[in-house]
C-alpha cells in the first residue's frame, strides 16, 4: 500500500492535534467539524476529502492501530501478548488523544467502539466463543479499563509492563471460566 502524499499526511497530523486540543477544552460531543478545521488551519473541503465526519476521523486512527495490532508487518509472527504490548505502545504514542477520548470529556461512543473491537479480536483466541458472549465482553472491558487507568495515572509504567499486568488479569478471567 502506498503512503499518502505529504499534504494528506500534514492534514491528518493537524487534524489529530486539533482533535486532542478540542476534546480537552470542550469534550468530544461538543466539537464541530468547523471548529476542527479552524483549529487545524485547514479548509473544510480538505477535511471532507479525507473524512465523512469527526467520528470517521477517530475511527481511522483507531482502525489503523487495530490493524497494526492484528496484522503486524509483512507476515511477522507475534504472540497475543506481543501484539497487546505493541498496541499499548501505540496508545502511549497517542496518549493525549486516547486520554481525551476515554477521559471524562471523552466519548462513550468511542469507549464502546474500542470495547467491541477488542471483544471481536479476543474471540480469535477463545475457541467456541463469539464477540457477543460474556467472556470476550469482560476481557475487552478489562483491556479498556486497563488503558483508562494507565492514562489517568499518566502512564506510570512502560507499555510492556502494563501489557503484562493486564494480561495477567485476563488470564485470571480465563482460568475462572475454565473452572466454571
Amino acid at each position: 500500500m502506498s503512503r499518502p502524499d505529504v499534504r494528506v499526511r500534514r492534514t491528518r497530523v493537524l487534524l489529530r492535534a486539533a482533535l486532542v486540543e478540542l476534546i480537552e477544552d470542550r469534550g468530544f460531543d461538543r466539537i464541530t467539524v468547523g471548529e476542527l478545521t479552524s483549529r487545524a488551519m485547514i479548509s473544510r473541503a480538505a477535511f471532507y476529502r479525507n473524512y465523512r465526519d469527526k467520528y470517521e476521523l477517530v475511527e481511522q486512527i483507531f482502525d489503523e492501530a487495530m490493524a497494526e495490532m492484528i496484522d503486524g508487518h509483512d507476515g511477522e509472527t507475534r504472540s497475543p501478548g506481543q501484539r497487546w504490548a505493541d498496541f499499548l505502545r501505540h496508545i502511549d504514542s497517542y496518549h493525549r488523544l486516547y486520554g481525551a477520548l476515554l477521559g471524562k470529556k471523552g466519548s462513550p461512543w468511542f469507549a464502546d467502539r474500542m470495547r467491541k473491537a477488542l471483544a471481536t479480536m479476543s474471540t480469535a483466541h477463545l475457541p467456541g466463543r463469539t464477540a457477543d458472549d460474556l467472556v470476550p465482553s469482560v476481557i475487552s472491558a478489562v483491556f479498556v479499563q486497563s488503558i483508562v487507568w494507565w492514562l489517568e495515572h499518566d502512564r506510570p509504567i512502560p507499555a510492556d509492563q502494563m501489557a503484562e499486568q493486564s494480561s495477567r488479569l485476563i488470564r485470571g478471567v480465563l482460568e475462572a471460566v475454565h473452572e466454571a
